[in-house]
This record gives C-alpha cells, structure tokens and sequence, in this order.
C-alpha cells in the first residue's frame, strides 16, 4: 500500500492553488464520466470490442489504470527530492512549449494514433467490479499527489516518463497530461458504447 500523500505543511487536505485546483477538477471529472459511461452494463459488455484488435470500455479503463500508476512512483519522488534540494515557488510557473504540445495534442479527439507501449497494455479481459472502483481510486491518488506539489516549483521540476528515460515533463504539466490522457481513452470508451452493432443485453 502506497504511504498516503503529504501537502506542503506535512498535512493531508487543504486548499490548492488555483492552477492545482484546475486539475483536481479534471480528475473529479475523470471519476463522473467513468461512471456514467459504465452504467448498467455488464462484464460482456464490459470487454466487448468492436473490431479484431480495437479495444474495448475494459481495456480503455484498464490502460489508464496501468498509466497512472507507473507515473505515481516517478511523482512521489521527485516532489521528495525537490523538497529535499529547496525547489519550491508559489508560482506563477511557466512552462516549455514540447510539454504544452503534447498535453494538447493528447487531448480527445484522437488526431494521431500510436500503439501504446509495451507498459502500459491492457490484459483482454476485465470485470467491472475490478476495473473501475481501480480507476476512481486512481483519481484520488492523483489528487493526493495534486495537494503534496504544492509549494513545489511545478515549472523547474521534472518527471521521467515510465517509457523513457530520456523524456521528463515538467511536474505541473504531468497533472494535466494524465488527465488529457484520460479523457482521450474516455472518449474512445464511449465511441465504443456508441458503436451500431454494441451488444444491448
């Protein structure tokens, strides 16, 4: 079990900048679209795929579990080092024009598509009673991790991707990259359940 996040003042809660505040929303967010997007339906319906090699809601909703929690470590750590080395600000931060492109550019619709990596695929078959109370509890460790940035310089900060070691993102452009990343696979869920020829029972 992960040790419970931490804000600024060694205590958990709290307000959050306004910036920080922003993504705490999207990940609220994240929670209520999973929700509604799985209402009613059942296992099969869960790990339905609409064609050879497409995913399915389960694998959709199980990628983004994976993806969040390889980033998870990777924030955990950085935010104690910069404490440790006094990288702290209260901002305004600004930050690097490749990390803006990406967060927008992973945002739904899908314009470019990739295969994800190795890391991060999904199994091929799911329950729902796994899968999405997993998710929802993804949220909140995301917003625990939101209240332990505060107070840390978010711009000169910088996290290793999971896949690379060579790529870092800034720790305030993380936040908003996962929850892009989210609603990009949300979206694809949802084009799923839209889809003609979904099983209704």
């Amino acid at each position: 079990m992960r040790e419970a996040a931490v804000d600024a003042e060694g205590q958990a809660g709290g307000g959050l900048p306004a910036e920080l505040e922003g993504y705490r929303a999207q990940f609220e967010a994240a929670k209520r679209d999973a929700s509604e997007l799985v209402a009613g339906l059942s296992d099969a319906q869960f790990n339905w795929r609409p064609a050879p090699g497409a995913w399915s809601i389960a694998e959709c909703l199980a990628h983004l579990n994976v993806t969040g929690q390889n980033f998870l470590p990777r924030i955990d750590r950085r935010i104690r080092e910069a404490r440790a080395a006094g990288m702290l600000s209260e901002g305004p931060f600004r930050y690097g024009l490749l990390s803006r492109v990406m967060v927008r550019g992973t945002e739904p619709p899908a314009k470019l598509k990739f295969k994800a990596p190795k890391i991060f695929q999904p199994m091929s078959e799911h329950l729902i009673a796994v899968i999405v109370p997993a998710f929802m509890t993804l949220q909140d460790q995301l917003i625990e991790r939101l209240r332990a940035a505060r107070g840390v310089d978010l711009g000169r900060v910088k996290v290793t991707s999971p896949v690379s070691r060579l790529f870092k993102i800034s720790l305030g452009q993380v936040f908003p990259f996962i929850a892009a990343h989210e609603r990009r696979h949300l979206w694809q869920a949802r084009r799923v359940r839209e889809d003609a020829n979904f099983p209704r029972a």
